[in-house]
C-alpha cells in the first residue's frame, strides 16, 4: 500500500473519494500482487480517470492510459495501445526502444505477442482504457480477450474505465469492480466550497468599504459562495445538472450577475436574503443551464433590478414560448396535423386547393370589427379539443402547403413515425392493428396553438390563415 501522505494528498485533491482511493492502493502496489483486471465504472463526472491517473502517477508503478474516444476503429485502438506502452516504457527505463518490431498491430493477436515482448524482464506495468464502451467499431471479441490478457502476461494488469458496469461483456467470472457513485448534494458543495470566486474582481474602494482587508474578503466570498451553491442546486441543478461539472458551470455563469448588485454597492455582502429578492429570477430561467456556442442576451440583460423595461404608453410583455429545431417537412407534416385536427374536413376543398394561376387560397383572419355580434358567441376553434383525423388526409394537407414537389429521400412516414414516437402525434385509431401506420389509423396532435403558430413562422407559414373562423392576434 501507499505511504499515508500520500493517501492524504489524494484525498485533499479529491475529496469524498476516500473509499475508492483506499481500494485502489489494496489492489495496485509495488511490492505486493495485483489484480490481473479491473473494472472502474460510474456516471459521468465522478473521478473515475482522474483519481486513477494520480493515483498510479503518485504510485510509481508505470502505466498506459488510453482513451477510446479519440480512436476512429478497432484497429487504431491497438496502434495507440502499442504506442502508448512504448511511450510510457521509454520513460521508465530512460531509452528508447526499438519500434519497428512493433510497426503493424492489425488484430488482437498481434496486440497480445507484442506486449508480451516488450514487457518480458520488466516490472509490473499497468494498462488503462478509458471509456472502452465508448469505442467505436470495436471487435466483438476485444473485451473477452483484454479480460484473459493478465493471465498470458503475468506483470501486466488492466483497468477497463466505463460508464456502466460490464458483468456479461467479459465473459469472465470474479472480475473485481470499482464503482464510483454519483456525488450527493453535501459531497457536492462540499468539493465546491474548496475554491470559491471573489465577489470583488479589483478591490472596492475605502470610501464604500473601509475596514475591507484581504482576510475580510476571503470570509466573505466563502460565506456568500457556500450559501449561492445551495440556492443554485435546489432550483437548478438539482433537476438539470446533477453531476460535478454541469453544477459547477451553472454556478460560475450565474456568481457574477448575482453579486453585481454588491459590486455596485446596492447591498452588503452579508444580505444575502434581500440579494436572493433582488436577482431571483436568475433562477426563474433555463438559461444558466443551456450550453450555446453562441451566446444568447441572458435574462438578466432584459431586466433592471428584476423589473422589465417599460417605454411610454405602453407595457412591453415578453412571452416566452420553447420552440424546438425540427427537419423541414417534419415541421410541415406538425402544421398539416394541426389543421386536419382543428378543421372540419368540408372546408379541404375551400382551404386547401391550389388553383391554375399557382396562387395560395390563404383566407384572411375573420374579426369582429364593425360587425354586430350574435346572440350565441362560438368558441374559437383553436381553444377546442383537436378532433382525430385519417393519414390520407393529412398528406393531402401536407402536400397543398408545399410549393415544390417532395423529393424521395424524404421519407415521410418514417418521420411521421418519428412525431408518434416523440408523442407529438397520438394514435387514436386503429390499434388492434399490427401496423404502426394503416390507413384506417386515425391520429391527433398533442400540442397547442402557441407552439404550432411559433412552428409555422420559423417556415414562413401563418397557421392562422389555414383555420377556420381565424385567430385574433
Amino acid at each position: 500500500m501507499l505511504p499515508d501522505e500520500i493517501l492524504d494528498q489524494l484525498s485533499r485533491e479529491f475529496p469524498c473519494r476516500e473509499l475508492q482511493i483506499q481500494q485502489l492502493s489494496a489492489l495496485y502496489s509495488l511490492s505486493l500482487p495485483s489484480a490481473p483486471l479491473l473494472v472502474a465504472h460510474g456516471l459521468t463526472a465522478t473521478g473515475k480517470t482522474s483519481i486513477i491517473r494520480s493515483y498510479l502517477a503518485l504510485s510509481g508503478i508505470p502505466y498506459a492510459i488510453i482513451n477510446s474516444r479519440e480512436c476512429i476503429t478497432g484497429r487504431h485502438l491497438l496502434e495507440r495501445t502499442v504506442s502508448s506502452c512504448l511511450d510510457a516504457l521509454d520513460e521508465d527505463e530512460g531509452g528508447p526502444i526499438d519500434r519497428r518490431p512493433y510497426a503493424r498491430t492489425e488484430n488482437i493477436n498481434a496486440l497480445l505477442v507484442h506486449l508480451q515482448r516488450m514487457l518480458e524482464g520488466s516490472g509490473k506495468f499497468v494498462l488503462v482504457f478509458d471509456g472502452i464502451d465508448k469505442q467505436r467499431e470495436i471487435p466483438p471479441t476485444l473485451l473477452p480477450a483484454l479480460a484473459r490478457f493478465g493471465e498470458l502476461i503475468p506483470n501486466l494488469s488492466i483497468i477497463l474505465i466505463t460508464t456502466l458496469a460490464l458483468p456479461y461483456a467479459l465473459h469472465k467470472p470474479g472480475v473485481p469492480h470499482l464503482h464510483f457513485s454519483p456525488y450527493p448534494r453535501s459531497s457536492l458543495l462540499e468539493i465546491l466550497s474548496l475554491d470559491p470566486p471573489k465577489i470583488f474582481l479589483e478591490p472596492p474602494s475605502l470610501e464604500q468599504y473601509p475596514d475591507y482587508t484581504l482576510d475580510a474578503a476571503a470570509e466573505d466570498d466563502a460565506w456568500l459562495w457556500n450559501r449561492f451553491l445551495g440556492t443554485v442546486w435546489d432550483s437548478l441543478s438539482k433537476h438539470a445538472g446533477r453531476d460535478l461539472i454541469s453544477f459547477r458551470n451553472t454556478s460560475m455563469r450565474l456568481w457574477r450577475e448575482f453579486v453585481r448588485p454588491i459590486v455596485e454597492g446596492q447591498f452588503g455582502t452579508r444580505d444575502f436574503a434581500r440579494l436572493m429578492v433582488n436577482r431571483r429570477h436568475l433562477f426563474q430561467g433555463e438559461d444558466a443551464i443551456l450550453d450555446r456556442i453562441i451566446s444568447a442576451p441572458s435574462q438578466a440583460s432584459l431586466t433592471q433590478n428584476g423589473v422589465l423595461p417599460t417605454t411610454p404608453g405602453k407595457t412591453v410583455m415578453k412571452r416566452k414560448t420553447i420552440q424546438h429545431d425540427l427537419p423541414y417537412y417534419s415541421t410541415h407534416l406538425l402544421i398539416a396535423a394541426y389543421l386536419a385536427s382543428y378543421n372540419p374536413s368540408r372546408t379541404d376543398t375551400t382551404y386547401f386547393m391550389k388553383h391554375t394561376d399557382k396562387r395560395k387560397n390563404k383566407r384572411k383572419v375573420h374579426t369582429t370589427h364593425g360587425v354586430t355580434k350574435s346572440k350565441h358567441r362560438r368558441i374559437p376553434r383553436h381553444l377546442l379539443t383537436p378532433s382525430p383525423f385519417t393519414l390520407d388526409r393529412l398528406l393531402a394537407i401536407f402536400r397543398s402547403l408545399l410549393e415544390g414537389p417532395v423529393p424521395q429521400v424524404a421519407d415521410l412516414y418514417t418521420q411521421i413515425a418519428t412525431l408518434t414516437s416523440l408523442r407529438l402525434l397520438v394514435r387514436v385509431g386503429g390499434v388492434g392493428s399490427a401496423d404502426p401506420l394503416d390507413a384506417g389509423a386515425r391520429w391527433r396532435v398533442n400540442f397547442g396553438w402557441e407552439w404550432v403558430r411559433g412552428l409555422g413562422r420559423g417556415v414562413g407559414i401563418e397557421v392562422g390563415e389555414y383555420l377556420v373562423g381565424g385567430v385574433d392576434g
